[in-house]
């Protein structure tokens, strides 16, 4: 149930985030999901890929930081309230969420969003008791 993702520390400036979307393009690896985080010197691009190892090393070798980590995929309801619910469920169990991205696409009639958790086996547990459906990275990487 979890989802790997690539994390790469770049430097902010013109060019960069080009730079690295051409090295996965000509590697065949698909973006699935992204979140990028600035501050004035560097950046931290998030990604779900179709090849988290390929990318990595592909990345590696163009000479960027890169780090693979787990995260959850969760299907949220498309309503209102919908994202409430699922992070009041967190917040009974006292698990806390170090940051989330939109996933870009639906699934069905629920949107998807990935979450990065202090705890992700204990918010597995929480969601999963709670009815709440979480995604398998095959479905996400595939989709």
């Amino acid at each position: 149930m979890k989802v790997e993702q690539i994390s790469i520390f770049i430097e902010n400036k013109s060019g960069r985030l080009a730079e690295i979307t051409r090295i996965l393009g000509e590697a065949a690896i698909n973006i699935r999901a992204l979140s990028l985080a600035d501050t004035s010197d560097f950046g931290i691009l998030r990604l779900i890929v179709n090849e988290a190892e390929q990318a990595k090393l592909v990345l590696k070798e163009k000479g960027f930081t890169v780090n693979k980590t787990e995260v959850v995929a969760v299907e949220v309801p498309d309503q209102p309230g919908g994202l409430s619910a699922i992070l009041q469920v967190l917040d009974r169990e006292q698990i806390n969420v170090e940051y989330m991205y939109a996933f870009v696409e639906r699934c069905g009639g629920n949107a998807v969003i990935i979450f990065r958790f202090d705890e992700i086996d204990k918010a597995i547990a929480a969601l999963t008791s709670n009815g709440i459906k979480i995604l398998e990275g095959e479905r996400l990487y595939g989709m």
